[in-house]
């Protein structure tokens, strides 16, 4: 939206566009208001704010004394769960105070990201604009990138009969380390209604003086439901179709989303702005890659947004990708953040890097992994108001603009699992870096009901994160024989063999070359479960009464705390047994116990002193009999150092190989496409 307004110390006329709206939720506030307005609280500043070298002093529990302890969980317990009782969601731009009611919108979705605008624009100057009836006073305030928080400007605003309009403009000043703007609202008296909150931004600053449009690539395989909510949310939302060129939803399955309930009317709505594509199940790189394919065809879209088909989506966090995409200075990657879907207020994360030794994702800056805003509100977080870069985004939502995907090609044809990794580090490599903006996100199934290495998914996982090291560091290989031997070792200490064999097959398969890998794309699924069916631990009952009955009970991991280095050494010792002993799985009459997934699923300690057990799958439906195999564990050990010496001792070779042949070029993809 542009609009235009006196700047107030030049009185010239100058044009601004609206970048963010403030929004509310109308669907599901309960779980997810905190997310964009919270009452006031006053700020708390933990001393690390204004001292970094407090984190420098170890913390010693043996000399700590009962004392000290209590008054160190009294002074942790400021941040108790947030409160939203101070005023009333009204619409989806507005919310009314109560009589004294105190609002703040240093929030996720509402916090306006100053700090990445001014890394990534040419904005120096931000305005915000805000419509107000009653009488109330508008506090802006700002931060640093240590969390430090300082008031900007402030309006008392007396409008009992009819709304007021105000605007206030913010320098983009102290922000290079990070930093946000936000405002707070206060009811002086009365009822106060809050209304149309916006920041906007000189238009002249805009990289692209012409109107901009994206696609949508959207792929699903039976999904149907949550795609059709996809869509639904797209089609109901009038400002971001006023962006859209066209959704391309690629169906992959045979629980088809046209035969869905309400297709009809969702496909009429958006008429040409929808083009249904099915085609056999590539995966999701398969599926992503023909949006991306179809939006450069078309040639008519200046971006185009990764967007899964499970997640669901705030619209506004579309719409603010995009305008910020409209003023960057060169032509960059915008991702969103990850929200948990069964725990809607936490972010799983925002903002990742590969940590080029073990080839693995980790947060960026030290940031962890979960961050509820229910129980850390932002402005009591000085953490997150650093500004953090990034490696790559997560394809549940990623903005890429076209130039881009005509400058570094497509996904490469990995079915799943590190193609969007590999694809952002591609196009960091060619100068097209990757910010994952706050105040976007989707909301997404998590992790913690999956184990890949208990799936097919296993495969996939090793090959890519092979072959995304080949083509990212062609002449100094990561540590990757290390982590093979780790990666082997985990998983035959927690008796999954198959997983093992998955892994073998994985770097066979890589040496076979990158024709092998384009060629594969359409049946290696089938192959995979067919070969890990023939693994004991592959095979799950839907009830622990189709096995014998367990001769006892294991302890919980959690009635044994331990340091990491008690941990790695028990491991040792375990393969060290594993290498010495000799336990056959066929004399094994019943399970040793039971063990949970949650102590199954990421060590190996659960599975000291045993050697056979019933784990359940990650997902709650099943559970296996898993036994321990020491003939096939030493087996697989040799065989996965053989295998990862054999790919590092052709390296360079293997690299210029895959890197030469274009695997995620247009015309290779049209010939996958044609073949399917």
């Amino acid at each position: 939206m542009i609009q235009n307004n006196s700047l107030e110390d030049t009185g010239l006329r100058q044009a601004w566009e609206t970048v963010m709206r403030v929004v509310y939720p109308i669907k599901d506030a309960e779980q997810t208001l905190p997310l964009y307005a919270i009452d006031w609280t006053r700020p708390h500043i933990a001393k690390t704010t204004l001292d970094a070298r407090i984190d420098t002093r170890q913390v010693s529990l043996e000399s700590m004394n009962q004392s000290t302890l209590q008054r160190m969980i009294r002074n942790s317990g400021f941040s108790n769960e947030v409160s939203c009782n101070e005023f009333d969601v009204k619409g989806r731009t507005s919310i009314a105070l109560k009589n004294h009611g105190h609002v703040s919108c240093c929030t996720f979705f509402n916090a306006f990201p100053a700090s990445y605008w001014r890394r990534w624009t040419g904005v120096k100057t931000v305005r915000f604009g805000v419509s107000v009836q009653g009488n109330a006073k508008i506090s802006i305030f700002r931060s640093t990138g240590r969390g430090l928080i300082y008031p900007v400007a402030e309006r008392v605003v007396t409008a009992s009969e009819s709304a007021m309009s105000i605007d206030m403009d913010i320098p983009m000043s102290g922000l290079m380390d990070g930093g946000y703007f936000w405002f707070d609202a206060e009811s002086l008296d009365g009822t106060v209604t809050i209304a149309d909150a916006i920041w906007s931004v000189p238009f002249e600053d805009r990289t692209t003086r012409r109107s901009t449009s994206m696609s949508i690539a959207i792929a699903t395989f039976n999904r149907a439901s949550y795609c059709m909510n996809q869509l639904r949310t797209i089609a109901e939302d009038s400002a971001l179709r006023n962006r859209l060129d066209t959704v391309y939803c690629t169906d992959q399955g045979n629980d088809l989303v046209k035969d869905r309930e309400g297709f009809a009317e969702v496909s009429a709505k958006l008429g040409t702005q929808l083009t249904y594509i099915q085609q056999s199940n590539l995966g999701g790189s398969g599926g992503f890659s023909r949006g991306m394919y179809e939006t450069v065809k078309a040639g008519s879209s200046d971006y185009i947004l990764l967007l899964d088909d499970d997640a669901v989506s705030e619209p506004e966090s579309i719409l603010r990708a995009i305008q910020f995409a409209d003023y960057t200075i060169r032509p960059l990657l915008v991702g969103g953040g990850m929200l948990h879907l069964d725990n809607r207020t936490m972010l799983y994360t925002q903002g990742e890097r590969i940590n080029q030794q073990r080839m693995w994702m980790q947060p960026s800056k030290g940031l962890e992994y979960n961050h509820d805003f229910s129980m850390e509100p932002l402005r009591d977080s000085p953490d997150r108001h650093q500004r953090i870069d990034e490696d790559f985004n997560g394809w549940w939502m990623c903005l890429i603009p076209i130039t881009v995907v005509e400058k570094v090609g497509l996904s490469i044809p990995a079915f799943i699992k590190f193609d969007d990794i590999e694809y952002g580090l591609r196009a960091k490599n060619a100068g097209f870096p990757t910010v994952c903006l706050p105040g976007v996100a989707v909301w997404h199934q998590a992790w913690h009901d999956k184990d890949p290495a208990r799936s097919w998914e296993e495969y996939f996982t090793e090959r890519n994160r092979w072959i995304t090291a080949l083509l990212t560091y062609p002449d100094r290989p990561p540590r990757m024989l290390m982590e093979t031997l780790y990666t082997d070792a985990s998983l035959g200490l927690r008796f999954i063999y198959s997983a093992m064999a998955l892994h073998h097959m994985a770097l066979k398969d890589i040496l076979r070359g990158p024709q092998y890998f384009v060629d594969c794309l359409p049946a290696k699924l089938s192959e995979i479960r067919k070969f890990r069916a023939n693994y004991p631990d592959a095979q799950a009952a839907d009830s622990i009464e189709a096995f014998p009955e367990p001769a006892g009970e294991i302890e919980p991991l959690r009635s044994h705390p331990s340091t990491m280095k008690r941990i790695y050494i028990s491991a040792i010792k375990l393969i060290i047994k594993s290498f010495i002993s000799n336990v056959d799985p066929n004399t094994a009459l019943r399970p040793d116990g039971i063990i949970p997934a949650q102590d199954a699923t990421w060590t190996w300690s659960a599975f000291d002193h045993v050697n056979s057990a019933l784990v359940t799958t990650a997902d709650g439906n099943g559970v296996a009999w898993l036994k321990r195999d020491n003939k096939r564990f030493r087996k697989n050990m040799r065989e996965g150092y053989r295998l990862a010496r054999r790919i590092l001792r052709n390296w360079k070779k293997l690299s210029a190989q895959y890197r030469s042949h274009d695997i995620a070029s247009m015309e290779t993809w049209a010939r996958i496409f044609e073949n399917r």
